[in-house]
């Protein structure tokens, strides 16, 4: 879905785009950048590989596409990264999922190759989000952002209004960004992307990743941020992850 929105509107709620040839908006005190890049080339992989401490990685990552949301005046800024993402998978180390042993040589790389599946090659991540910290020039893949930490997040009974998300209001920016995905061997889908919409009154992002093993298992772990623009000093942002999964077998008992 593209979003084409008239200058002159942006301007009547407060808005503008984003200068220097960035692409976003900005919106009482938040600029809210959408990056979208092309895959990682084969240099830039390897190097991921030894940062990341491993020889398996999704089939396609958008290494340098980003959704970054910065508040000018609090300095409150998020941003969603490929790096961390499988930074948080790695961490996790889920054990694999069993796949039928008739589909397990769909993942051979050379022919008679013998197939240990010893890792979770469904790249599930509890990945949630990044703040920045500084680059090291120096080093040519230094994490841009790092897993959620120093920002504050306090348990509170407030809940993000779906419903009222759903009134009708103008869309002043929306985008879509895919972090990484792969296909499993043609086992399935595997995908991690973020969305965000902005309209006069708030931003609203989902992160979801997807994942589908063909006739074992389907996965779902979504993050959702709401930020109100009532106080423009210190923004409030809400946020909640929702885990979700079952076999098919589970799924085919419930129709």
């Amino acid at each position: 879905m593209e979003v084409v929105v008239d200058e002159n509107e942006l301007k009547s709620v407060g808005a503008q785009p984003l200068t220097d040839g960035r692409h976003g908006l900005r919106i009482h005190g938040w600029e809210i950048e959408t990056r979208k890049r092309s895959i990682l080339n084969s240099s830039t992989l390897q190097q991921w590989e030894q940062k990341l401490g491993t020889s398996h990685l999704p089939e396609m990552i958008f290494g340098e596409s980003a959704l970054i949301l910065k508040h000018l005046n609090s300095g409150t800024s998020i941003n969603f990264n490929a790096f961390d993402a499988l930074a948080g998978w790695k961490q996790e180390g889920l054990p694999p999922v069993e796949v039928p042993a008739a589909a397990k040589w769909k993942f051979r790389s050379k022919p008679f190759q013998q197939v240990i599946l010893d890792y979770d090659y469904t790249f599930t991540t509890p990945y949630c989000g990044s703040e920045p910290i500084k680059i090291n020039a120096e080093d040519e893949i230094e994490a841009i952002s790092k897993a959620t930490g120093s920002l504050q997040w306090d348990d509170c009974e407030e809940h993000i209004d779906m419903a009222a998300l759903a009134v009708k209001e103008p869309i002043l920016f929306y985008d879509e960004i895919i972090l990484y995905e792969d296909e499993l061997a043609d086992n399935g889908i595997s995908l991690l992307t973020v969305k965000v919409r902005v309209m006069p009154s708030c931003w609203f992002l989902l992160l979801r990743f997807w994942l589908r093993v063909d006739g074992v298992l389907m996965r779902l772990r979504d993050t959702r941020m709401y930020c109100g623009f009532e106080d423009k000093k210190c923004p409030s942002i809400l946020r909640e992850s929702c885990w979700r999964e079952a076999t098919f077998k589970a799924l085919a008992a419930i129709c």
